[in-house]
């Protein structure tokens, strides 16, 4: 079937790279397309929140069996990077997004700023931080670790912070949310790390695991998008407000970057730790914001809530995936070119 398929598949990949667009992010776009045109309702409407429900405590658990505890612990070692990256992902993200209030609701209207400020709050990516963090020759080890803690802590924090600074703007979170984000998130997590004993190979299965997280993220969004084409919350949006959200995405994104580069080399950190810092602190999480954007905010309203995290996962992609080539070339060019002895005799 895979060969079958692979002539057709390969020119859309192609055109997708060349185009520089997430494959994973060109999905969640036809995804809302779909819901657009078809969007779930009555009780079909029900069955797909239930399903999407119990795909969001499945994603999770599989997130508790993957990921080593003890691995996350020994690279606490390091605990001066560990303690900057967390500090831009919940200290510094969390300050930007407050500093935009500003633009609600003259520029920005109440969901999307609500939106900009939840996106500010969610842990840190975990594959694309390694993966940008290997390639441009920074410290993976560190990534790794950094990564795995942030969202780790990230399943408790951004909850908390969310209720927090949430409280009293945009939509709210209830006391019944946070209850549903242990129950929801929190729970089948701490399974998934008990259970580690008995499936901790599961992370050997690349491909199913791969299908369950994506599949996952996909009948969230098709669930929540289903849900505001019902409400009519769609109708709320013009051309005008999306332009300042692309804005404040890239602004909000050069801003971290900025403040990690420059931060880190003023630490005193080496170059290896000064890329990890970069990567692991500058990125948001849309596999673990899409689900807990549901949880937390409900179907009805997330569609516009999480516009802005599907926005800036884009840019983040693209902008440090060029980063991360010129960090390679800059290591490549400063590497001591190997001297050949001459031959005697």
């Amino acid at each position: 079937m895979t060969t079958v398929f692979a002539p057709l598949t390969r020119p859309v990949s192609a055109l997708l790279a060349k185009l520089r667009i997430d494959p994973f992010i060109a999905a969640i776009l036809l995804t809302v397309g779909v819901a657009s045109l078809l969007p779930a309702s009555g009780g079909t409407a029900t069955g797909f929140g239930i399903a999407a429900n119990i795909a969001v405590g499945l994603l999770f658990f599989l997130y508790g069996a993957r990921l080593s505890s003890q691995e996350a612990i020994d690279g606490l070692k390091h605990w001066r990077l560990h303690v900057t990256v967390l500090s831009a992902t919940f200290v510094l993200f969390p300050l930007l997004g407050l500093a935009a209030s500003f633009l609600s609701p003259g520029l920005l209207t109440s969901p999307l700023y609500t939106g900009v400020l939840f996106l500010c709050l969610l842990p840190s990516t975990v594959q694309s931080s390694i993966a940008f963090t290997s390639i441009a020759k920074g410290n993976v080890a560190a990534a790794i670790c950094s990564a795995s803690v942030s969202n780790l802590l990230g399943i408790v924090l951004t909850p908390l912070l969310v209720a927090l600074l949430l409280s009293t703007d945009g939509p709210g979170v209830s006391g019944q949310a946070v209850l549903d984000i242990v129950l929801q998130l929190l729970v089948p997590f701490v399974a998934g790390q008990l259970a580690r004993r008995w499936i901790g190979g599961v992370s050997r299965h690349s491909a199913p695991l791969k299908l369950v997280d994506r599949g996952s993220i996909l009948l969230v969004v098709y669930t929540a998008f289903s849900a505001g084409m019902t409400e009519g919350i769609w109708h709320q949006l013009n051309l005008g407000p999306l332009f300042v959200l692309l804005g404040v995405c890239v602004v909000l994104l050069a801003a971290v970057l900025t403040t990690t580069s420059v931060g880190a080399r003023l630490l005193g950190f080496d170059r290896a730790d000064r890329i990890t810092i970069v990567f692991c602190g500058s990125k948001k999480s849309l596999a673990s914001g899409l689900p807990m954007a549901t949880v937390l905010f409900g179907h009805g309203q997330v569609g516009l809530i999480v516009l802005p995290l599907m926005l800036f996962h884009q840019i983040q992609l693209i902008v440090c995936a060029a980063m991360a080539r010129r960090y390679a070339r800059q290591a490549a060019a400063d590497e001591p070119s190997e001297v050949v002895p001459a031959e005697v005799g």
